[in-house]
């Protein structure tokens, strides 16, 4: 916590304490307030050095220092109601992950154009249609009619 007030003290210096206010208003920390989640990445993010933004929109930060190896590097979600891990594309899930140290961007200049298939995320678990329903499933449409089903009766000796 003494380094959050730490950072905050020095932007504030830094930059003014009017614009220190703009920014906070301006890359969201007032609607952070209701999301634990978005809060702490925010919080986080003072101080560090943003990497690069994807085509989704979605910012890749650094932060070497005082922050410990494994956790100084992360990403902010474009689509911040919603989020998981697959809308991260592969070329940054690298670079998170630390398999590389080239950036998401110095990877698709790289990219041979003949790989032409887009990044999509994995949209399992998100709404009725996305959701797999086996044949004897209560909400699959295509149900199976189970009365050809005879239970077993014990017999008695």
């Amino acid at each position: 916590m003494g380094s959050v007030v730490r950072s905050a003290v020095k932007a504030i210096k830094e930059k003014g304490f009017g614009s220190f206010l703009r920014e906070l208003r301006d890359e969201g920390y007032l609607t952070a307030l209701l999301d634990g989640n978005l809060m702490q990445t925010k919080i986080h993010n003072i101080g560090a050095t943003l990497v690069g933004v994807d085509k989704f929109g979605n910012k890749y930060y650094e932060k070497l220092g005082d922050t410990q190896y494994g956790r100084h590097r992360w990403v902010e979600y474009a689509a911040k109601d919603r989020y998981n891990a697959s809308q991260v594309p592969p070329e940054w899930h690298g670079w998170l992950h630390f398999i590389t140290d080239h950036t998401g961007d110095e990877l698709l200049l790289l990219k041979p154009t003949r790989y032409g298939l887009e990044h999509k995320e994995n949209l399992s678990g998100e709404g009725d249609q996305y959701i797999y329903h086996s044949k004897g499933h209560s909400l699959n449409p295509g149900q199976r009619d189970w009365t050809r089903y005879q239970p077993w009766q014990p017999t008695k000796a």
